[in-house]
């Protein structure tokens, strides 16, 4: 291997009880035709036979363990030890055409000015190749308003100036999903994220351990949403873009409690949309 001192790509690959598919992920990272990468495992608190799995890999990679604290506080600790000028992030269940981080880095050449892209993706759902759905066509450039609606924006397909951790923050380790729709409206407030239309990126769905299976999304929008509004970051038209959302996602959560009998929390969420911008209307 390289010196890690000359590496300009960290690839962070945090991963929990998913021997099955980590391998595959890893091994797309050692198929790059690009070199000067280092890359990162972090194993959340495995108690399957991830770390038998990463052992095998030798000095070819890094690997950082801690308990089970959940995705957010794992990519954060991988960015933490990182030593790239830049920052790929890859899902333990997902994977890379080979030619993934050199059409980024690329792009990053002839784009000095830009902080964030991301590659389109091939998307797999239970083993059989899926087209997206025209919601999920990603945008190019200043996303903000459309990413409020949903997540357009994937881990796996991003490449980030490590810098921009330094302005934004990291992932929200309170939050066990959409913990990246939190941190893309963050950047997307005021920075452009980049779309490559090439889709070097594998996306695997459809199997029992995602997590967005087993968490209400919505929930975490909504916290999301309210962060940002509270955080005095956004313009008017802006936090008028948010508010909008913030209402529509409130009452449709809300009233899906009140169906589940969660009464006190869905008059909650009916409410906490006035009593944000009650003030200000």
């Amino acid at each position: 291997m390289k010196p890690i001192t000359e590496k300009q790509v960290s690839v962070i690959i945090p991963t929990f009880n998913r021997a099955w598919a980590l391998k595959a992920a890893v091994d797309s990272v050692l198929a790059q035709d690009y070199e000067a990468i280092e890359i990162i495992v972090i194993d959340d608190g495995s108690t399957d036979r991830t770390q038998d799995l990463l052992s095998g890999y030798g000095d070819k990679i890094q690997v950082l363990s801690q308990q089970n604290r959940g995705v957010s506080a794992a990519r954060n600790l991988g960015i933490k030890f990182s030593h790239g000028k830049f920052i790929a992030l890859l899902d333990s269940d997902d994977a890379w055409e080979p030619d993934k981080i050199s059409c980024q880095i690329d792009f990053f050449e002839s784009h000095p000015d830009a902080l964030i892209c991301q590659t389109e993706e091939i998307w797999i759902r239970k083993g059989k190749r899926v087209n997206p759905k025209i919601k999920h066509q990603k945008p190019s450039g200043m996303i903000f308003e459309p990413s409020l609606h949903l997540c357009l924006v994937s881990p796996s397909a991003v490449m980030i100036r490590k810098k921009l951790f330094e302005l934004k923050g990291g992932f929200n380790e309170d939050f066990p999903v959409c913990e990246d729709y939190d941190l893309w409206l963050r950047i997307a407030a005021d920075h452009p994220i980049y779309l490559i239309d090439k889709p070097c990126t594998i996306k695997h769905g459809g199997h029992e351990d995602q997590l967005s299976a087993h968490h209400s999304q919505d929930k975490y929008r909504i916290a999301s949403i309210v962060g940002l509004i509270q955080s005095k970051i956004l313009s008017r038209d802006q936090e008028k873009m948010a508010g909008k959302v913030l209402e529509k996602k409130c009452r449709i959560y809300g009233n899906g409690c009140l169906k589940r009998q969660r009464d006190e929390e869905g008059q909650y969420y009916l409410g906490l949309y006035q009593s944000l911008f009650k003030p200000l209307l």
